[in-house]
């Protein structure tokens, strides 16, 4: 059984209900105020300056101003004021502490969803279905782009689910959404918050690769046809579907580069994140999923080394310009399925209008499955490729008088029927060796002219 309450914050009906029914029925944890940092960010937004704005709520510690704050993974910054609500207001304080909720100045990366402190985890957390359509945004004036993203970034600060992605090779930007209201949504912000009119392409599903048998790959240290002062192996193998991206470490601390990482850990994170940002963009341009990959091999190089690893000193961007050619030549030997995702749906409609829908649904290549009638209405439940419920949903009105009701939800990601789909790539292509090894080196030198 489950509570439901009703009212109007307009005229305040049912508010006294609504804060009895919290009281009476949320479970009370009492503040740990001297316990370590946990609390979660829920809102952002920016100042009169620009600056960013943290709404944060917090579960235990205390946070005072000055403070040096964790948050999201492996950020943190200095907080520089706090405001604390109270009475229905926000009044400047020096510290906040468990049980409260404040606005935190001076977390610049901070986004919505950030844990703060190190714990990785709070009370109440909240998982949501991925987003699973994607199209491309343009500026409706020339001249306009830059202004266009700035104003997508801060909606992606208070949105990061809309997941902006700069595509660097065709000087295009790609949002995230959940389905073509959403377009609109974003379309009517941008004109007024931000003042910038956009336009958008066609939208497409965002499809997930997974790897299909074990793939290794390593590349060595002095070898030809490797530029970089490193040796890395890397193995990929499949993981139990919904399971994720894992990384885990097979080496000893001989391998690691201690002048440059100071610990194992510090160097397990940074190949994580290499590794991570490398497989965002799979054999077909799809991120990666599913998968267990191992750092197996590992070496560097030092001016007073033995032969084999004798040489100017290893540093740090090698390791990161070497991860993309090995990870993907990792996943060239596992192989990769393209999985498309796949919505459950549920269409409540008179029982003479289901003869014209089952064709519909067919072409959609929709499966229906569990089916009950109630009188003169019948509902019909299934699954529906994601490209499909968009026109379904057009569909539905017509087809039933305008008594049809469509509801549909993310439920997994399955192989794609027939040729995979591909999406262009907007990295340095590591599939392509020689090219991949050309932009990087020469990105490399012009970095180096720079400084």
């Amino acid at each position: 059984m489950h509570p439901v309450y009703f009212g109007s914050a307009t005229t305040g009906a049912g508010v006294e209900a609504l804060m009895r029914g919290l009281a009476d029925l949320v479970p009370a944890a009492g503040p740990d105020i001297t316990g370590p940092v946990e609390g979660r960010v829920f809102k952002v937004e920016r100042g009169a300056a620009g600056e960013k704005i943290a709404y944060a709520r917090l579960f235990r510690g205390t946070v005072a101003v000055r403070d040096r704050v964790a948050f999201g993974p492996g950020k943190a910054g200095k907080v520089t004021a706090i405001s604390v609500f109270a009475n229905g207001t926000a009044v400047r304080r020096p510290a906040v502490t468990a049980g409260q909720i404040a606005r935190l100045w001076g977390l610049a990366e901070v986004q919505v969803g950030d844990v703060l402190g190190t714990a990785g985890g709070g009370p109440g957390q909240r998982f949501f279905a991925p987003p699973t359509l994607e199209t491309a945004v343009v500026a409706r004036h020339p001249g306009g782009k830059a202004r266009l993203h700035a104003a997508l970034a801060q909606l992606a600060e208070q949105d990061p689910l809309i997941n902006v992605r700069q595509d660097d090779v065709r000087q295009e930007i790609y949002l995230s959404l959940y389905g073509e209201v959403q377009k609109q949504v974003i379309e009517a912000t941008l004109a007024s918050e931000y003042g910038v009119r956009a336009g958008f392409r066609e939208t497409t599903p965002i499809c997930v690769e997974r790897p299909v048998r074990t793939g290794t790959a390593e590349e060595v240290l002095h070898a030809p046809g490797n530029p970089f002062l490193a040796t890395l192996g890397i193995r990929i193998q499949p993981a139990p579907a919904g399971s994720g991206l894992s990384f885990q470490v097979e080496i000893g601390h001989q391998g690691v580069p201690l002048y440059i990482y100071k610990n194992m850990e510090g160097f397990t994170a940074a190949m994580e994140e290499h590794v991570t940002a490398a497989l965002r963009q799979g054999l077909h341009g799809w991120q990666v999923t599913d998968a267990t990959v191992s750092l197996v091999r590992s070496g560097y190089s030092v001016p007073d080394g033995p032969p084999a690893t004798r040489g100017p000193l290893s540093g740090p961007q090698d390791f990161r310009k070497l991860t993309p050619l090995v990870v993907m030549a990792a996943l060239r030997a596992a192989g990769t399925v393209t999985c498309e995702p796949v919505h459950h749906f549920r269409v409540e409609c008179p029982a003479d209008a289901l003869a014209v829908l089952l064709p519909v649904l067919a072409r959609l290549h929709a499966v229906p499955g569990v089916s009950a009638t109630r009188g003169d209405v019948v509902t019909l439940e299934g699954d529906i490729p994601v490209a499909g419920v968009h026109e379904l949903r057009q569909q539905i009105p017509p087809l039933t008088r305008g008594e049809g009701v469509l509801e549909s939800s993310f439920d997994r990601y399955e192989p794609v029927r027939g040729p995979a789909p591909t999406r262009p790539r907007a990295d340095d292509n590591p599939l392509d060796r020689e090219e991949y090894i050309r932009r990087v080196t020469r990105r490399g030198a012009r970095e180096i002219a720079r400084r």
